[in-house]
């Protein structure tokens, strides 16, 4: 049994309305994938290859790492673009997905993926059953 003792908040894909649960000390793009959705680029999952940017509309995060300045501006920091591996939400979010990340968005909203469908292994990784 998989004890969660971690607060969860909503995150809110402004371009489909999806809403997903996201723990507060998990990056949102671990979050997004949870969606079900085929095609979600996730690349590095590190900040390296900056496919899984976003625009953070409403809400706060708060840094898990490093945004590679390759990817992420300063000015584009400034409008709220981030990225969705390198951040956690500290409170309900709303974001925009953008770039590369945007294509498996741009079909409307997925079908729920099943509560049952991952779950957690010992070191915190997520695994289909």
């Amino acid at each position: 049994m998989i004890l969660d003792t971690c607060s969860k908040v909503a995150v809110c894909v402004a371009q489909t309305g999806e809403t997903y649960a996201c723990a507060t000390d998990e990056s949102l793009l671990r979050g997004m994938l949870r969606l079900g959705r085929k095609g979600i680029p996730a690349g590095c999952v590190n900040g390296g290859c900056g496919v899984c940017k976003v625009r953070i509309v409403e809400g706060r995060v708060h840094a898990l790492g490093p945004v590679s300045r390759a990817h992420v501006s300063a000015d584009e920091e400034c409008t709220g673009m981030t990225l969705a591996c390198r951040v956690a939400p500290a409170c309900a979010v709303t974001l925009e997905v953008a770039g590369r990340l945007s294509r498996p968005f741009s079909r409307g909203p997925a079908a729920a993926a099943s509560p049952q469908s991952t779950q957690m292994n010992q070191r915190g990784d997520e695994r289909w059953v």
